[in-house]
């Protein structure tokens, strides 16, 4: 298992870039979120057909591609079992490198992020993805902090069904790159919702893995095995003393870090952060986002879902807590609060943390 180090203060992973200020996984939105100053950029990959690993943040492409509306593939249309679900819509599986990147990209959340303009970007390769760290820690130069990136293996038990193997294509980019292994380049981090998957990478990476746990439900690869245990279990001591097997950290939905009352209010922090620390792993924390949509009721400002609200607040709420990292969709209000957060505590040390 890789080893941890003790940090100054909480990572700020870009996730998906920095979707509240651009399109979702495209390159402008990783290089603004670089340009803020996030630790880390955060692919979620997905098959081509032609068995490249691409950038979205699940297979079914309607909700963020203007697929439905190309009539040359209209009858890729069809219905699958992914992860247990039945699915209608069109597949990345099923559409080559080329075909996918012709789409055109459109906002998950129109509703709350109107400024976010459709069309713009292309769907990007992982390749392409490390192509933009690898610039930018180039740019820096080897005495500056470096640009990590932060994959998500989506639907791994899904794809293995169909006969193919992501973790292999991933480890296979990442030993071209060079970067599977502690001393590379830039710090990579691996993530994924399954325990199998990431038991699986434990034996062929040194590279930090972390555990994705979800509020409620359980993980598709433990459902397929039928297997009883859930992301309650795996949020709780005895589940954590599980993932610390073969993990490095877990990253929470922020709802297991601090609960929400009745209210909608927050309730305080729940023992994971301690828990997970006593066994050694760091705790990652997502989603945060500014709307008020997202934000517990007190931090809340005005009545439109959209405005945003006092973000600041909450991040402080988990920094105070004692997280090691936050999976944000605004890098600048992570960093501005993290500033606002080490001035306040200024002989805060942290906990310990993956990767550099």
């Amino acid at each position: 298992m890789c080893s941890v180090k003790v940090v100054s203060a909480p990572t700020v992973i870009a996730h998906r870039g920095v979707p509240g200020s651009r399109l979702e996984h495209t390159a402008d939105s990783y290089l603004l979120a670089i340009e803020q100053g996030a630790d880390y950029i955060e692919p979620d990959l997905v098959v081509s057909r032609d068995g490249v690993l691409v950038v979205r943040h699940e297979n079914e492409l309607s909700d963020t591609t203007d697929v439905a509306k190309r009539p040359a593939f209209a009858d890729r249309k069809t219905t699958k079992r992914v992860d247990g679900a039945s699915v209608t819509g069109w597949f990345a599986e099923d559409f080559t490198v080329a075909e996918l990147k012709s789409l055109g990209l459109r906002e998950r959340f129109p509703a709350l992020r109107r400024h976010n303009e459709d069309g713009a970007g292309e769907i990007l390769t992982l390749d392409e993805v490390l192509d933009i760290a690898a610039a930018e820690n180039t740019r820096r130069g080897r005495d500056e902090p470096r640009v990590g990136v932060c994959p998500e293996t989506k639907h791994p038990t899904y794809f293995a069904e169909n006969g193919i193997d992501i973790d292999g294509l991933l480890l296979a980019r990442l030993e071209a790159w060079d970067l599977n292994h502690e001393d590379a380049d830039f710090p990579v981090i691996l993530q994924s919702m399954e325990p199998g998957n990431l038991r699986r990478l434990r034996a062929r990476t040194p590279l930090p893995l972390i555990q994705l746990l979800e509020h409620a439900g359980a993980p598709y690869d433990l459902i397929a095995a039928a297997d009883t245990r859930d992301y309650a279990f795996l949020a709780s001591a005895p589940g954590l003393a599980f993932i610390a097997e073969y993990a490095d950290g877990v990253g929470a939905h922020k709802s297991l870090v601090i609960g929400r009352d009745g209210n909608d209010r927050l309730s305080g922090p729940t023992s994971l952060v301690r828990d997970a620390h006593e066994l050694g792993l760091a705790v990652h924390v997502w989603t945060l986002r500014d709307e008020n949509r997202f934000l517990p009721a007190e931090m809340r400002i005005g009545q439109d879902a959209a405005d945003h609200g006092d973000a600041l607040a909450e991040y402080l709420a988990f920094y105070d807590a004692g997280v090691d990292g936050v999976f944000s969709d605004f890098t600048a209000s992570a960093i501005t609060a993290r500033d606002r957060w080490e001035r306040r505590s200024p002989s805060a040390t942290g906990s310990p943390a993956p990767g550099a």
